[in-house]
């Protein structure tokens, strides 16, 4: 028993020692953005020369990248990899330890058991819920802008526009008082963030928990037409949603639900202003805002980093062989710039066909409220530029302040506009 003993605290401080020795390597991924439109230049020269290529991450951890389309795809897609942050051999991305605030949600299962949580929510979230949903987004973009009328130029397109019209619509779908709105959007800022410390991510979800948990007992007073009611009613009352689920689910779908669309807004907004030409034409054939948004959506991926995988075998991924254990990153920006399935990939063109892109994401992971999204993306620009013809930026693009951090999402964290 002691040589066991004295074994198991052997491995133990061997593990500890290549702990150390990880968190001195220079990591070697993620890069810096050199441009404010377009991805790190050194994607680029991966996907050329090296599509599946060895990095260094933050954490000391090596992991495989992938950046052309179709490996991107296909891994996302597998089931062989899994989403499970638990994982030992998950990715991390911060050197210091850090509060694995969607462990144990559905965000982070696999097969069965994720989809059983897809299903319950998905039918809210289908092209005709959203669909069902663009009189609300029309009404709440016309009030802002004209808000921003009588107010006056200039304004901050950021706070007047592009986190108000997200807000209120996930506000409209969960049945949260939109009074309510800074409560949550504070606390997901706050774990979003790359630079937030550990004790502030702890904090900021114990709040926006607390607050929905004390919602879902004032929906089951009296319940109203809103998805945190119907949850209690077909799936609590059933047995099939345990009640503490219910809060969870709410926050979860609150942080994806505005600030991804809120950060879109703000950056397709400017992007448009950029690019005269391709505004030029969205102006004279109002139709092509449908595909205005795709091709935003695709030219200018958000989500810096992407999204991360461990394989539970091995996997060959092109000229390689992931095995199991090791952990995989799939760089959507990258991917959604691959020459070989978007012609002239860096060029930002209205009325190219950007289908296929992977901006939320792909597989059974993919995007839960991207119908939604695309209808608030699609409403606010058309009406922002036909509200406002002159619409222009106070200050020159290097004098806008973007999100430089290289975790989160991607985008301007002020737009100061006039008109």
């Amino acid at each position: 028993m002691a040589d066991e003993t004295q074994a198991a605290a052997h491995q133990e401080a061997h593990r500890e020692a290549q702990a150390v020795q990880a968190a001195d390597r220079e990591p070697t991924f993620p890069r810096e953005r050199t441009c404010p439109f377009a991805p790190p230049a050194e994607y680029a020269r991966w996907q050329a020369e090296q599509p599946v290529a060895e990095v260094v991450l933050p954490s000391g951890q090596d992991a495989w990248l992938l950046t052309r389309h179709q490996d991107v795809r296909a891994m996302l897609d597998d089931p062989r990899f899994s989403a499970d942050s638990a994982h030992p051999g998950f990715p991390r991305m911060y050197r210091q330890a850090v509060p694995q605030v969607l462990k144990g949600t559905f965000l982070r299962m696999d097969g069965a058991d994720h989809l059983r949580y897809r299903r319950m929510l998905g039918k809210e979230f289908t092209a005709k819920g959203a669909k069902e949903m663009r009189p609300l987004v029309e009404r709440t973009v016309d009030g802002l802008l004209d808000r921003m009328a009588e107010q006056g130029s200039p304004a901050d397109l950021v706070t007047a526009l592009a986190y108000p019209v997200p807000s209120t619509t996930i506000c409209g779908v969960l049945g949260v008082p939109y009074e309510d709105r800074a409560r949550f959007e504070d606390s997901t800022r706050v774990m979003i963030s790359g630079r937030s410390t550990p004790e502030e991510v702890v904090r900021a979800k114990e709040e926006i928990l607390g607050y929905l948990t004390g919602l879902v007992a004032a929906k089951e007073r009296e319940p109203g037409d809103d998805l945190i009611s119907r949850l209690l009613e077909e799936q609590v009352a059933t047995g099939e949603l345990d009640r503490d689920e219910v809060p969870v689910l709410a926050w979860l779908l609150l942080a994806a639900g505005h600030d991804t669309t809120a950060s879109m807004i703000g950056l397709g907004a400017l992007l448009l202003m950029e690019h005269a030409d391709q505004l030029a034409a969205l102006r004279s054939d109002p139709g092509l805002v449908a595909g205005a948004v795709e091709e935003l959506l695709r030219h200018q991926t958000i989500m810096q980093i992407g999204m991360n995988r461990v394989a539970l075998e091995d996997v060959r991924i092109g000229d390689r062989t992931v095995r199991a254990g090791e952990g995989v990153v799939a760089q959507l920006m990258a991917a959604n710039r691959d020459p070989e399935v978007f012609a002239d990939p860096d060029r930002f063109d209205i009325t190219r066909s950007a289908r296929g892109h992977v901006a939320f994401g792909y597989g059974p992971h993919q995007c839960l409220g991207q119908m939604l999204a695309r209808v608030e993306l699609q409403v606010t620009l058309a009406r922002l530029f036909e509200r406002f013809p002159k619409l222009r930026t106070v200050r020159p693009v290097a004098e806008i302040p973007f999100r430089h951090h290289m975790f989160g999402l991607y985008g301007v964290t002020e737009l100061m506009v006039e008109w």
